[in-house]
């Protein structure tokens, strides 16, 4: 057989399995030697132009593959942030809809600002009801948003926590049998394989370390110190919380009993989705949440009706906008949980459940039979300045919860705008950082590639060189031939 036949049978007889590689490279036709590609650790033996395959042995980057398990770990938990971010800015939607809570309380404040104008206009009246109806839609329906976010990372968490038991109760089997095929001095590079193929997975869902004992037997942890797996799989485990509405805090997971998401998390975990996820779930949208109740709130407050009478001696009470804890109007710079759920139209000013117009006009919307809340007690159809006193209210720089992350000392108005900010910002940065990752992950994995797999193209070069060096062998052989061909008829 002839050497570039017997390399070609080497080369199909042996299996590319991951980062095993059995791809003879290069050797010298004709030539009596051993060749060992560092690549595929295979040692290949000539003999007079015959092959023989000594050993296949496995090059691995241990640096380069841990790098590898990183940026896996931080670019899913990075995906796992922008994409929540990307359901909440639905909220916001696109600024030349005026479909946002901002864009909704700036259209009711330019219906107040007509109906001034004219205060006996019923059909300016009703627009200022509609605005008001529209933008406490729009914030119940930013509230069912945001629940539907935490709920579903809360699910994705869920899911993440069954995908990593899977993966290591199947780690537990290949691991096993790679210390007993070690301990046996068996081939044990499938299984090998096999390994780095579900920890590459289980760095999806958690971010993990790795070290590796006598044996080859490994132990896995999580990116905070937490033992995942050292002999048998420890047990991590999540309880689903099939409804998170606003105040309502996400069940944490537990490795081994040790809490690794959540406030109250002793050792939390870094990367990874189900970080990511929690993240969403815990801290993102909770605080987008907190800004939309604290615009409900404010709405609450800004259009509370007063004590008229003299002295003034009743407490404010909720008049256009009403929650249930009403008619009490909720505590100052305090996050009500739940009220941008819960607000709503008061029906004392709405004709179709009974209510009556003009009360926007005159007051008395929070309670009818009380006339200390009645702010025009003539009945003045020309009546302007219960009106202007609710521009003014919602012009005035008023006081919110830090807890919000939003402008805390400024107008209602501010207070959304900034809250819109705060998303889109969250959102930008968040993408980029996910850019930038998914670029590392690249550029590692290529050169984990590099440097442990085969190149297609160099592996064919090498292939046509050798196939060169065995013509021109073949060349120069058949010259020698035809001089000594020549030299033994000269002298004949």
């Amino acid at each position: 057989m002839s050497l570039s036949s017997a390399l070609n049978v080497a080369q199909s007889s042996l299996s590319v399995t991951g980062l095993q590689t059995a791809v003879i490279s290069r050797n010298v036709a004709g030539a009596d030697s051993d060749y060992y590609n560092r690549k595929s650790g295979l040692v290949v033996t000539t003999y007079g132009g015959a092959v023989k395959v000594a050993s296949i042995g496995r090059t691995m980057n241990t640096v380069l593959f841990t790098n590898k398990l990183s940026a896996t770990s931080t670019t899913s938990a990075q995906q796992a942030i922008v994409n929540g971010l990307d359901q909440l800015e639905a909220t916001v939607n696109d600024p030349e809809l005026d479909q946002s809570v901002a864009a909704k309380l700036g259209s009711l404040n330019n219906a107040l600002q007509q109906y001034s104008i004219t205060p006996d206009d019923p059909l300016l009246a009703q627009n200022v009801l509609s605005g008001a109806d529209a933008l406490a839609r729009a914030l119940n329906q930013a509230s069912d948003t945001v629940s539907g976010v935490r709920e579903q990372a809360d699910a994705d968490m869920a899911a993440g926590v069954d995908r990593v038991n899977g993966l290591l109760s199947e780690f537990e089997q290949v691991n096993r049998a790679i210390v007993k095929g070690t301990q046996a001095g068996s081939d044990i590079t499938d299984q090998l394989d096999s390994r780095d193929r579900i920890l590459s997975q289980l760095s999806e869902e958690i971010g993990i370390s790795v070290s590796t004992r006598s044996g080859n037997d490994m132990v896995i942890y999580t990116d905070s110190g937490v033992t995942l797996f050292e002999t048998t799989p420890r047990s991590v485990t999540m309880a689903p919380s099939y409804a998170l509405s606003a105040g309502t805090a996400g069940n944490a997971v537990f490795i081994d009993g040790v809490a690794v998401t959540g406030t109250n998390s002793v050792m939390p975990l870094k990367s990874g989705q189900i970080y990511g996820s929690s993240v969403i779930r815990d801290d993102v949208a909770v605080t987008y949440q907190n800004q939309l109740d604290e615009i409900a709130r404010g709405l609450v407050e800004a259009f509370a009706e007063s004590d008229q009478g003299t002295p003034a001696t009743l407490p404010d009470q909720a008049g256009l906008f009403t929650w249930p804890g009403g008619p009490a109007v909720p505590a100052t710079g305090t996050v009500s949980p739940g009220l941008a759920a819960s607000i709503r139209i008061n029906p004392n000013a709405d004709p179709t459940q009974g209510g009556d117009l003009d009360r926007l006009r005159d007051g008395g919307i929070s309670d009818p039979s009380n006339p200390n809340y009645v702010y025009n007690s003539s009945g003045a159809a020309s009546y302007s300045d219960r009106i202007q006193g609710l521009l003014t209210a919602l012009a005035a720089d008023r006081s919110f919860d830090p807890a919000a992350k939003a402008d805390p000392s400024t107008s209602l108005a501010g207070f959304a705008s900034s809250s819109v900010g705060w998303l889109e910002a969250q959102r930008q940065s968040s993408t980029t950082t996910l850019g930038y990752q998914k670029a590392l992950l690249d550029r590692t994995s290529e050169s984990l590639s590099n440097a442990t797999g085969v190149n297609i193209d160099e592996e064919m070069t090498l292939m046509m060189e050798l196939e060169r060096s065995y013509s021109a062998s073949s060349t120069l052989i058949t010259t020698i031939d035809k001089m000594l061909n020549s030299l033994l008829e000269a002298v004949r």
